[in-house]
């Protein structure tokens, strides 16, 4: 099989950069004229510009029953399908047979916040929020326990569904 290659010649001496110069320019400067889109943050979350997407992802949150306890009945499933190795679960088992986790930890710091924790979830116990402001004094402070996740309370994010690909 033999590989074609197309050969491009260089621009003779004769052509002038001076058009294209110059319209990038004019570009660069009609950015002046135009409205600024500059947000006060910490004062000014949100705008009629700008507004956090439903679907985002940010940090983790797991749902609980109505005792309070996590929905999570520790098949194992989330840890096996994390592509950052991120999720830590160690399967613990009560008198009546029900499963339960005795660990379960997110370093979010490792986490690539791909969601497929919440798609592989047959419980629906683990979803990532809409939850982005997590800064902390120590690096430990990122690594979710399973009574940290069961205490944030932020709304859950509404993932990419395959029957609507535009998003609308």
């Amino acid at each position: 099989m033999t590989v074609g290659v197309k050969v491009m010649k260089r621009p003779g001496a004769k052509v002038s950069y001076l058009r294209a110069t110059l319209k990038g320019m004019a570009l660069t400067f009609s950015h002046l004229f135009r409205p600024k889109v500059t947000m006060q943050y910490p004062e000014e979350k949100s705008s009629q510009d700008w507004t956090l997407s439903p679907r985002w992802r940010g940090t983790h949150r797991m749902l609980t029953d109505e005792q309070g306890r996590a929905k999570c009945v520790a098949c194992g499933l989330c840890p096996q399908i994390c592509p950052a190795n991120c999720i830590k679960l160690v399967p613990g088992e009560d008198e009546h047979g029900n499963r339960y986790p005795l660990i379960y930890e997110i370093d979010e710091f490792r986490c690539v916040f791909c969601g497929y924790c919440q798609e592989v979830c047959p419980e629906e116990a683990i979803h990532v929020g809409v939850h982005y402001e997590n800064s902390e004094f120590s690096r430990d402070r990122f690594v979710y326990d399973l009574e940290r996740l069961c205490a944030q309370t932020h709304p859950v994010s509404t993932l990419w569904d395959p029957s609507d690909p535009k998003g609308e």
